[in-house]
């Protein structure tokens, strides 16, 4: 039986922990139930955002479909990032989350400081924590 080279044998014991530790598939995110097609929440579309003196003023539009997403929102959770004008161009944004509404009202007012690009995007939830896809993005210069 020959014996294996001292050498060999500790690049073994250094790349196999390597290795292992490389196995991992990376950050995860909170479980999330699996869903049937129909029951789901649409997303809220049909956004609008307008500037009134120092506040921004969004509006959407929300509905049901009983094929695809039947089941009706309780609130909408509305997202902001903001990046100031200096901030590099095509650099990804950390959205937070600025407030909710209840389902009925549709609509929601935020102050904000000149010399930002906002961008804003929503969620409908209902009381099971079921929550929809984002709406699309809008995004508004306040200079």
């Amino acid at each position: 039986m020959k014996k294996i080279p001292y050498i060999i044998y500790i690049l073994v014991l250094i790349i196999l922990p390597g290795l292992a530790g490389m196995s991992g598939c990376g950050q995860k995110g909170p479980p999330v139930a699996p869903v049937k097609k129909s029951i789901a929440i649409s997303a809220p579309y049909d956004l609008k955002l307008t500037n009134i003196g120092r506040d921004l003023h969004l509006l959407w539009k929300h509905k049901t479909d009983e094929q695809t997403a039947k089941v009706k929102p309780d609130t909408f959770e509305i997202f902001m990032a903001k990046k100031s004008f200096e901030d590099c161009e095509g650099c990804p944004v950390e959205f937070r989350l600025a407030g909710k509404v209840d389902a009925s009202v549709m609509e929601f007012f935020i102050p904000v400081t000149p010399g930002f690009k906002y961008y804003f995007r929503i969620q409908a939830t209902d009381d099971d924590e079921l929550r929809s896809p984002y709406s699309k993005t809008v995004e508004l210069d306040f200079k």
